[in-house]
């Protein structure tokens, strides 16, 4: 692509709005680390909840989501869509908890519930383990992808510029051939302009700034992803003729139906046919992996920035407004124009070696020239609304949970937000080793998922069981790091099967099998360890009950110790809310899709019975009532 001035101008303008919310709210979130991290708790739910779908909308989800399609048809998308019944957990059974607690941090929550040293190395570990090693795996996997869409919408602009060309040859001979080509010269772009500009903002105006620009970024990110869509499906020859032309690419492909929004169960469990889910891939991630594996934004229990973002509303009920808007929008409001630009690349580019290519290249071949400038500007949105989220986020944990906690215990707020803004800039500099180093998008997607697997179920019973202890969590993510490692270990798998891989069949397939097998090895480890060791004492139980006040089935001998704590019985509303809201989202996301997909009377019906449920849910909300003793938590830790 040749950039006109008016496409210059376009990115330059974008740029300059976010570093002037950086600076307007600089003020604003520099006076305590709770404005700089939490926003004071004084945010509407419809800001918290639009910064968390702007931040769920990176740059690598376009191309991940038309790779998926391109491969493994819609129902390729299982790999998230599985998750609404996570975020609706989330919503129903854990935000107002979550708001109750008062935190700052999610990771502060270890010293909350737990107590001693195995709390205080909870705390520590799950600080540097989370906050750095797992931030910049994300952090890598999100530069990766926007290294792809700079490079190919700027490379050869960018081979024309001198300052480029000698930077490539000196970070080449430095660090290798990794900052050498179009790729490397969009490497040096991503790690030494845009990550450090985001970092200088996010620096500058702490939760504040990055909510608002947020904002900003979702509306400008929502209009060019439709935009591309449009011309993706009219490069195509149009909705009718796009699908009439698929539809007669499959007897000569020997694939399922790639409209389809569930698997071909009919090929056999573990079929690898073009535009085909495997069956056990789907099972893992509707069965196993929403409630097992932890993955950013979608923690079983709620967590990460999630948790930030419900810490940071004005009260429980916004709180979980904030995350009800969020799931809507995440999994019902977003999809469907990555999608069809996914269908269309079907059409476009048959036989594409690299299927997550397939994005870019229609924006490069379809999109008018005069729209190249907000379509990039709106890829940065993309990429920065995450970078600026996992910077806050992962700066919160090593400050709040390791520098304040272990280090540096007594100093003032503002060397507390002093050293928020040195850290979040060192964070810049191990985002940019990590992504120059990381193989692929959907590598670091797996990893995350695969480290994860089986720690879940500790996450969601430790606010309804008495019983789990320090140890049941500390067990449930050592067993699932050294199980996933050995599962992919091929010395391992040599010594036991005597062959290289321990699971055989396509990427999906393997997938499935570790997550499965680790989440069984992690589940039975935590439980025998919970049971092996002593449960906390009777003082932390009630201390944690008391400010919390969950639901008391799991907690009735610590309840009868503090009979002044009016007991909770909101378990079954709640599940029946989890159940509607759930429903209602999948009626959304179907309802609309067999309409874009012209299938009118389906689609109506779908979308008729997700208004039901959406009226059936509300009336359940408003019956909601916070007991007469809640009070508004502050700071634990």
């Amino acid at each position: 692509m040749k950039f006109t001035l008016l496409d210059w101008a376009a990115i330059l303008g974008y740029l300059a709005t976010t570093l002037l919310l950086g600076l307007y709210f600089r003020r604003k979130s520099t006076g305590t680390t709770e404005d700089y991290f939490v926003s004071g708790r004084s945010v509407s739910w419809w800001l918290a909840g639009t910064s968390m779908v702007a931040t769920t909308f990176a740059a690598d989800i376009p191309l991940v989501v038309a790779g998926l399609v391109y491969t493994q048809g819609i129902a390729g998308n299982w790999i998230w869509w599985a998750f609404l019944f996570s975020g609706m957990m989330t919503v129903f059974l854990f935000a107002r908890l979550w708001r109750r607690s008062g935190l700052m941090t999610d990771v502060q929550f270890a010293e909350m519930r737990y107590a001693g040293k195995p709390a205080a190395f909870l705390r520590g570990f799950r600080a540097i383990y989370l906050g750095l090693m797992m931030n910049c795996l994300i952090l890598g996997w999100v530069t990766k992808a926007m290294i792809s869409i700079v490079g190919t919408t700027m490379g050869p602009t960018m081979e024309q510029w001198p300052v480029m060309t000698w930077a490539s040859r000196v970070l080449t001979s430095l660090m290798g051939p990794v900052f050498s080509g179009t790729n490397g010269h969009a490497l040096i772009v991503c790690i030494f302009f845009l990550i450090p500009f985001t970092g200088i903002y996010v620096s500058l105006g702490g939760l504040w700034g990055v909510l608002w620009t947020d904002l900003f970024q979702f509306v400008l990110k929502m209009g060019i992803v439709i935009v591309v869509a449009y011309y993706a499906v009219h490069a195509a020859g149009g909705m009718s003729p796009m699908i009439s032309k698929i539809e007669a690419m499959r007897p000569s492909n020997g694939g399922s139906d790639p409209f389809a929004f569930l698997p071909d169960f009919s090929r056999g469990f573990s079929s690898e046919a073009l535009w085909t889910l495997p069956a056990i891939t789907f099972v893992v991630y509707l069965g196993i992996q929403w409630w097992a594996s932890w993955y950013p934004g979608a923690e079983p229990g709620g967590g990460g920035y999630i948790a930030q973002r419900i810490f940071s509303a004005r009260d429980e009920r916004q709180g979980l407004l904030s995350v009800l808007w969020f799931n809507i929008a995440h999994y019902a409001l977003r999809p469907w124009p990555w999608i069809f630009t996914g269908l269309a690349a079907i059409v476009l580019y048959p036989g594409l070696k690299h299927p997550e290519t397939s994005y870019m290249l229609i924006v490069n071949d379809h999109v008018p020239h005069a729209l190249r400038g907000i379509i990039l500007a709106g890829f940065l949105a993309a990429f920065m609304s995450t970078i600026a989220t996992q910077l806050n986020w992962g700066t919160s944990y090593l400050v709040e949970d390791f520098y304040r906690r272990f280090l540096v215990r007594r100093s003032t707020e503002r060397h507390y937000v002093r050293i928020s803004q040195i850290v979040t800039l060192l964070l810049v500099v191990a985002t940019g080793y990590v992504s120059a180093h990381l193989a692929s998008i959907v590598s670091g997607w797996k990893a995350v998922l695969e480290i994860g697997a089986g720690t879940g179920s500790v996450y969601i019973l430790r606010w309804y069981w008495w019983r789990i202890n320090a140890w049941s969590e500390i067990s449930a993510m050592a067993v699932a790091l050294i199980t996933t490692v050995a599962l992919r270990s091929s010395s391992l798998s040599v010594w036991l099967l005597h062959r290289p891989e321990m699971f055989t069949g396509s990427g999906a397939v393997v997938f499935a099998k570790t997550a499965l097998a680790t989440t069984v090895i992690t589940s039975v480890a935590w439980i025998i360890v919970t049971f092996a060791t002593k449960p906390e004492s009777d003082a932390v139980l009630m201390s944690f009950y008391r400010k919390i006040r969950p639901q008391v089935t799991g907690w009735r001998h610590v309840a009868a110790r503090v009979p002044e704590i009016a007991e909770t019985h909101d378990l079954g509303r709640n599940l029946w809310c989890w159940i509607l809201g759930t429903v209602m989202t999948y009626c959304a996301l179907f309802g609309v899709g067999k309409l874009l997909l012209l299938h009118w009377w389906l689609g109506s019906s779908i979308c008729l019975l997700g208004i039901f449920c959406a009226w059936l849910m509300w009336r359940e909300l408003d019956r909601t009532a916070e007991p007469a003793n809640a009070v508004d938590a502050r700071p634990a830790g």
